[in-house]
C-alpha cells in the first residue's frame, strides 16, 4: 500500500509533515467527544489555538491556557485530556499532544477534525463568532 493511501484510510492522523514526529497519535472521534461531553464525564477538553481563537469560537466544556506554564499548573500527568485545535493538520493540536505525552502525561487524544469537523457536523459551539449556539 502507498503512502498516499495509507493516509487516505488514516484521516485521523496528520499530514507527515505536520506530525511533528513518526509515533501515531492516539485520537477520539467526533461521536465519542459528543458522548463524554453529553454524559458529563470529568476530563480536560483543551483549543490549542490561541486566545483570539477561543473567544471567537470553541466546543463548548473547552479550556484555554494562554501559556504553557499556565495549562502545566493545571493538568495533572493522570488527568484525561483531550487537545484539539482546528483541523486535522493542525500543528498547534498536534505540538501540544506531543509536549504533552513528552513530559509523561498519560491518558492524552486529540481530536483530530478539530473545530471544523465539529462544525460541519452541526453540533454547538461558543464563543463571539460562533454562527448559532444550539
Amino acid at each position: 500500500m502507498t503512502e498516499r493511501a495509507a493516509n487516505a484510510i488514516r484521516t485521523d492522523q496528520p499530514h507527515r509533515n505536520a506530525a511533528l514526529g513518526t509515533e501515531p497519535i492516539r485520537t477520539i472521534g467526533r461521536e465519542e467527544l459528543k458522548a463524554k461531553l453529553d454524559r458529563g464525564e470529568r476530563f480536560k477538553l483543551i483549543m490549542a489555538l490561541n486566545r483570539w481563537a477561543f473567544e471567537a469560537k470553541h466546543i463548548p466544556g473547552s479550556v484555554h491556557f494562554d501559556t504553557p506554564e499556565e495549562l502545566y499548573a493545571a493538568v495533572r500527568p493522570d488527568d484525561e485530556v483531550v487537545v484539539y485545535c482546528s483541523h486535522v493538520d493542525c500543528l498547534s493540536g498536534v505540538a501540544l499532544y506531543r509536549d504533552l505525552v513528552r513530559r509523561g502525561y498519560r491518558n492524552v487524544r486529540r481530536y483530530s477534525g478539530g473545530l471544523l469537523d465539529w462544525e460541519d457536523a452541526g453540533l454547538p459551539l461558543k464563543g463571539d463568532f460562533a454562527a448559532v449556539e444550539r
